[in-house]
C-alpha cells in the first residue's frame, strides 16, 4: 500500500532517470501516461492490518494534487464492498515535476528548450542533456549562452582571445565557468563529436600562450640577456634567445630547479611536466646536451619518453635503478600509475625500471621524488654527468 510519500519518492527516482529524455521528446514521448499501481491489498491483507488499511484509505480520500486517482470497489467476503485506491495517472511529466517539487525548473527548462531548438534544431538532444544549466540559470546568463551560441556560429575562427569576444556582459570568467556547457552546445552546431571539450579549438579562439620557466645557471649566459637569470617567458619570445648552452638540464620539481647553484655552460628548465614538448619549439637547443632529471615512477618515465619525442639525443639522470634502491627510506607511493604498459622511447635500462614499477617488482606503486633526495649528492653527481662537454 503506497501513499503519497512513497509515490512520491518512487517519482523521484524516475525523474531523476528519465527528465532529459522527457525534455528531449517533449508532446511525442511515449512513456505517457504514466500509471503508478498503489498496492491494492487483498482482503486477507486488509484483514491483518485493518487500521493501517482504514488509514492509507482515508490518507487518499484527503489527496488533493495534479494526476488521476483511479479507484477500484472490491467485493469481499467479510468486509463487504469496499472502495479503493488502485493506481495514480500521470498524463504529462509536467504533473510528476508538480509531486516532486520541481514544477518551477520543469517549466522554465521547457520553454528555454523550445527557444533553442526553434533557433538551431540541431541542439534538440544535447540541449535537453543540460537540463540543470535551463531549469536553474537566471534570465540574463540564459540570454548570454544565446548571444554566445550565435556569436562563435557567425564566427568560428575569429582568432581572438576569450578577453576579447564582443559580446556585452559575457566575461572570461563567465565563460570559463560554463566551459563545459558550451563547448557541448557548440560542437553539436559546428558538427564536431558531443564530447570535444577544448573550447579554443571549437571556436577558433586564440589560447593563452603557455610560460616557461628557465634559468640560465653560468654568468657569462645571463650576461647575454641583460643579466636575467630567472625568467618566464612563452617559448616563441624563449626561441628569439642569443643564447648557445654546452648543457641543458630538465628538472620536474620548481623547487629543485630554484635551488641548483651556478653551473659553466648550463640552462636549466622546471616544472613542465607534461608540456616538456615545448621545448622543441627551441632552436638553440640543438647541440646542447641535454639531461632529464624527474621522479623516479611511471610517470616521471612518460615524461621523459614524450621530451624524447621532440630531444631525442635527450639522456636521463638519477633515474635509475641504483639511484632507486640506494634511497629506498625516501619512497613514497604513486597516487595513479601511468596507464601504457611500455614507453616506446626509453632506453633499455630505463624501460626495466619502467616495468618493474608497473609490476610493483620493489613494493607497491613506490616511487622516488626528486625532491627527497639530498642536494649535495645530487650536485657531485652532476657534475660528474655535465663532464668537460664544453
Amino acid at each position: 500500500m503506497k501513499t503519497p510519500a512513497e509515490v512520491r519518492q518512487l517519482l523521484l527516482r524516475r525523474f531523476g532517470r528519465q527528465h532529459r529524455t522527457w525534455l528531449e521528446a517533449g508532446a511525442a514521448s511515449q512513456a505517457w501516461p504514466l500509471d503508478i499501481p498503489l498496492g491494492l491489498p487483498g482482503e486477507q491483507a486488509a484483514l491483518a492490518q485493518m487500521a493501517a488499511t482504514h488509514a492509507w484509505v482515508r490518507t487518499w480520500q484527503a489527496w488533493n494534487g495534479e494526476g488521476t486517482l483511479c479507484w477500484t470497489e472490491r467485493r469481499w467476503r467479510t468486509l463487504g464492498t469496499q472502495r479503493l485506491p488502485e493506481r495514480l495517472r500521470l498524463d504529462n511529466p509536467r504533473q510528476l515535476a508538480w509531486w516532486i517539487g520541481e514544477l518551477d525548473r520543469w517549466d522554465r527548462a521547457v520553454l528555454r528548450h523550445a527557444q533553442l531548438v526553434q533557433r538551431w534544431p540541431a541542439l534538440a538532444v544535447h540541449a535537453a542533456t543540460a537540463f540543470d544549466a535551463l531549469a536553474d540559470f537566471s534570465d540574463s546568463d540564459i540570454d548570454r549562452l544565446v548571444a554566445a551560441l550565435a556569436w562563435f556560429e557567425a564566427n568560428p575562427r575569429s582568432g581572438l582571445y576569450l578577453r576579447q569576444v564582443p559580446i556585452p556582459g559575457l566575461d572570461t570568467k563567465w565563460i570559463e565557468a560554463r566551459q563545459g556547457l558550451l563547448c557541448g552546445l557548440i560542437s553539436v552546431l559546428h558538427g564536431f563529436e558531443a564530447g570535444a571539450s577544448d573550447i579554443h579549438a571549437l571556436c577558433g579562439l586564440r589560447r593563452v600562450p603557455g610560460l616557461v620557466r628557465m634559468r640560465a645557471l653560468d654568468p657569462a649566459l645571463r650576461q647575454r640577456i641583460g643579466g636575467l637569470g630567472d625568467l618566464s617567458a612563452p617559448v616563441e619570445e624563449l626561441a628569439r634567445l642569443d643564447l648557445d648552452p654546452c648543457h641543458v638540464l630538465i628538472v620536474e620539481n620548481l623547487q629543485t630547479g630554484l635551488a641548483l647553484e651556478d653551473l659553466p655552460g648550463v640552462v636549466a628548465f622546471m616544472a613542465l611536466g607534461y608540456g616538456v614538448d615545448q621545448l622543441g619549439g627551441l632552436p638553440w637547443l640543438g647541440g646542447a646536451h641535454c639531461l632529464y632529471w624527474g621522479d623516479i615512477d611511471t610517470h616521471g618515465f612518460a615524461i621523459l619518453n614524450r621530451a624524447r619525442g621532440v630531444l631525442p639525443n635527450l639522456r636521463s639522470f638519477l633515474m635509475d635503478q641504483d639511484t632507486l634502491l640506494q634511497h629506498r627510506p625516501l619512497w613514497s607511493e604513486e597516487p595513479s600509475q601511468h596507464p601504457a604498459q611500455e614507453l616506446e622511447r626509453l632506453h633499455a635500462s630505463e624501460a626495466a625500471v619502467y616495468r618493474g614499477l608497473k609490476q610493483h617488482a620493489w613494493g607497491a606503486s613506490i616511487r622516488l621524488e626528486q625532491e627527497r633526495v639530498a642536494l649535495d649528492w645530487v650536485a657531485g653527481e652532476l657534475q660528474r654527468a655535465l663532464g668537460a662537454r664544453c
